[in-house]
Formats: structure tokens, C-alpha cells, sequence
């Protein structure tokens, strides 16, 4: 598109801190023994004890999801004798009551064989801090536009382009702590949820009056 006129283009960025919306975890359960049936039926029950213990928070977990089943066989170095049989079920739970994360980790970490790893903190989707750092990225490249005719003595007289060009949220990590309870409680877990980094950056390009250079 022909512009008629001096041209001004910058780059608007916004940065943004804020806390977490959402926490994941995944929950592994494990069985193993010479028997291929008593390996499964170990696993299942398991599973199932995980999946009451989840059923029972209630509210507190907003989503779960069970994948990544594996059975597999354990045989001598030195042919295909199996020896064993090992098998594995993770399930993924997604947490936004904070207050009773812990709790509920440290609940299932309690089961028979059964891992724990996490929280991973993450914002929604549909986070309103997604939209208020492209705001403010549009804000940010307005302004310098408008910095830059002042310094040449113009105004910006209309906007001729718009373009995103930010680079996407990073996943932040947990830090927990555990912590025993002096008078031989149960232990607590205290979890220091993370902010998340919220970027957005723009390019555009604006039309400015006629420089005063004198």
C-alpha cells in the first residue's frame, strides 16, 4: 500500500508478572510381581484407590486425566526368560484451590507405591492476562510512535499497520517445602506458588506530519 507522507515504526512490549491460576500434578501408580495377573490386579487397585481419593476432594479438583498405562515384562540378560512383570498408570490432576493442594499431594504420596510429581504452575487459556498484556503492548508502541514525532517536531496522524509479534507464556515450575509437624502430626507441605510470565509484544507503523528540522 503507497503512503503518502514520512512514516514512523516501533515496537510495543508489554511484561507482565501475575499469579497462577491453575496447578498440575501427576500421580503415578506402580506394581511388579513374578506373575503377570497379580501385577495387573495390584495396578488396578491402586489406580482405583487414587481415583477415590480424588473423587473424594471434591471441588477442589477441577479436572483429571488417566494415560500413559505400561506393562511391561523383566527378563534375564541372558535370553527372554521373564522374571518379572512391572506395570504403571499416571493419572493428571488439575487443581485451582490452592489452599488444599498440599494436602492432597501429600494424601496420595501416602498410598502403596505411588508417585507424586509437581505442581506445575499454569495460567487459563482464556486468562484475561493474555488480553491486558496486548493492551498494553499497543499502549507501549503508541506511545513510542508518539515520542518519536515529538522529537521531530510532528504528530502522528493515523495508524497504517499492526502485527503481533510476541513471543509465547512460559510454564513457571513449583518450589515446594515439607514440613513435619513437631507434636508427631501429620506432616504439611507448604507450596509457594510461582508467578507467571505474561509478554506480548506488537509491531506497527504510523503515518506522522511533516518533521519540523529547522
Amino acid at each position: 500500500m503507497a503512503v503518502d507522507g514520512p512514516v514512523v515504526q516501533v515496537r510495543g512490549e508489554a511484561y507482565r508478572e501475575v499469579p497462577p491460576e491453575l496447578a498440575r500434578f501427576a500421580v503415578t501408580a506402580t506394581a511388579r510381581d513374578r506373575d503377570r495377573e497379580a501385577t495387573l490386579t495390584r495396578l488396578a487397585e491402586r489406580a482405583a484407590a487414587i481415583r477415590v481419593l480424588l473423587e473424594g476432594a471434591g471441588p477442589v479438583v477441577a479436572r483429571r486425566e488417566t494415560g500413559d498405562l505400561r506393562v511391561r515384562p523383566e527378563t534375564r540378560r541372558s535370553g527372554e526368560r521373564v522374571v518379572a512383570w512391572h506395570g504403571s498408570v499416571t493419572t493428571t490432576v488439575t487443581v485451582t484451590d490452592f489452599t488444599a493442594l498440599g494436602e492432597l499431594m501429600l494424601r496420595l504420596a501416602d498410598q502403596d507405591q505411588v508417585e507424586v510429581a509437581g505442581p506445575w504452575w499454569e495460567l487459563r487459556p482464556d486468562s484475561p492476562s493474555h488480553r491486558e498484556a496486548r493492551h498494553a503492548a499497543i499502549s507501549d508502541a503508541m506511545l513510542r510512535a508518539r515520542e518519536y514525532a515529538e522529537a521531530l517536531g510532528a504528530r502522528v496522524t493515523s495508524l497504517i499497520e499492526l502485527a503481533d509479534a510476541g513471543p509465547g507464556d512460559r510454564p513457571m515450575f513449583a518450589r515446594a517445602a515439607y514440613a513435619g509437624d513437631a507434636g508427631g502430626g501429620p506432616p504439611e507441605l507448604e507450596l509457594d506458588p510461582q508467578p507467571q510470565t505474561v509478554q506480548a509484544a506488537v509491531r506497527a507503523r504510523f503515518t506522522i506530519s511533516d518533521p519540523v528540522l529547522s
